[in-house]
């Protein structure tokens, strides 16, 4: 129904990263899987989660004799490192600490290291053919022996951006080494940081805590969620957190944050 209601296209969806099983961050798959069915999906669906989840999904289709029209590709989460690798982006798993089994992600674009100065390139006579190479820092050799060298004709290409979403966790310094200098942090902040005790006991993290994960990454940017609903108000929630790490905003429905 959110999917809908902010006009996302449900076909651009190839890959499903699910933290931990707590309903909350997964029951409406179900749904979403088999929508994705009735709607006429036909290309591969791949879903990344905990291992309990392929029984759980298994099972719901199976009493209600659902066949899905497309392929659904399960894998299971047991180790750190390089879950997805694509042609312009990566993803990769990390554990975090939680009540149950859970993983945070960093999402990172793939770039070439340089970018064609086209007009250059042009007037140095190096075919269009041979610019995927010239992006990779290749020289140019033309046909008659002379060489082009690849500062004369490209500039030096952008950093690739990046996303991590550090699901929900307690406070461990073990994040910031997984996630370093990303574009922009997602980080839980359940308690405001008076209730450190509280956000222990439930494995959940405060305000100052999340402030500190970003900091110690080096992000450019931090966005905060998951906020408890004893509070009737986010204003301290920014507050706090922006007293850590100024680059915060609140992870509010319905908007839209570029990387």
């Amino acid at each position: 129904m959110q999917l809908s209601r902010y006009k996302i296209r449900r076909s651009k969806i190839n890959h499903i990263l699910i933290s931990h099983l707590h309903g909350d961050h997964y029951f409406g798959l179900p749904g979403l899987i088999t929508s994705m069915g009735l709607l006429g999906r036909d290309h591969p669906l791949h879903l990344f989660a905990p291992e309990p989840l392929h029984k759980i999904i298994q099972l719901q289709l199976e009493v209600a004799d659902t066949v899905l029209p497309f392929p659904l590709h399960f894998h299971a989460l047991k180790e750190e490192g390089v879950i997805v690798d694509e042609e312009k982006f990566a993803v990769e798993c990390f554990r975090v600490i939680h009540r149950i089994e859970c993983w945070g992600f960093v999402i990172r674009e793939k770039k070439k290291p340089r970018k064609i100065d086209r007009d250059k390139a042009v007037a140095h006579e190096v075919p269009a053919v041979f610019y995927e190479q010239l992006k990779d820092g290749k020289d140019y050799i033309a046909k008659d022996g002379s060489v082009v060298a690849n500062e004369s004709v490209t500039i030096p290409n952008t950093p690739g951006r990046s996303y991590a979403y550090c699901a929900d966790t307690m406070y461990t310094e073990t994040i910031p080494s997984k996630i370093k200098h990303a574009s922009l942090v997602y980080h839980e902040t359940t308690y405001l940081k008076n209730l450190e005790d509280r956000a222990i006991a439930r494995f959940h993290s405060t305000t100052a805590q999340a402030g500190a994960i970003a900091k110690q990454a080096e992000a450019d940017k931090l966005l905060i969620g998951h906020f408890s609903s004893k509070y009737e108000s986010l204003d301290e929630f920014l507050l706090e957190t922006q007293a850590v790490f100024p680059h915060t905003q609140l992870a509010l429905e319905g908007v839209t944050y570029r990387v």
